[in-house]
């Protein structure tokens, strides 16, 4: 019996990028209801409040990383804004449609898939 399900998405050539905290909490929510997850708490580590910060990180570093909790699991995201880049992590107890969820991110920042893999955690 599996104890929950994982699946791991690398997007490249993104286009909504950087995509800011606004578009990451619209595409917590829309994520959370296409695939039937209730959504807990939302935390955000960036440059928000450090614009100097933004301007001297090294491209590997410009971006956002989030994690959105479900009451499940949770949602993590990072996004590399100059390299175009977004990696995504979904994990829950419970099951969902990877295909949906697949499909729904790579169209939400406008990307091409470059890596997918799922896994069951035993």
């Amino acid at each position: 019996m599996a104890y929950g399900y994982e699946l791991i998405l690398d997007i490249h050539n993104c286009t909504v990028l950087p995509c800011g905290r606004e578009n990451l909490r619209r595409y917590f929510r829309e994520l959370c209801r296409l695939i039937e997850m209730k959504r807990a708490d939302l935390h955000f580590w960036d440059y928000h409040d450090d614009p100097v910060g933004y301007k001297r990180a090294p491209p590997h570093l410009k971006g956002t990383s989030a994690v959105q909790f479900i009451r499940t699991s949770n949602v993590t995201i990072h996004t590399l804004d100059t390299l175009g880049k977004v990696f995504v992590n979904i994990f829950s107890c419970k099951t969902f449609d990877y295909e949906k969820a697949t499909e729904f991110t790579v169209r939400f920042f406008s990307g091409i898939l470059a890596k997918a893999a799922t896994l069951e955690r035993e």
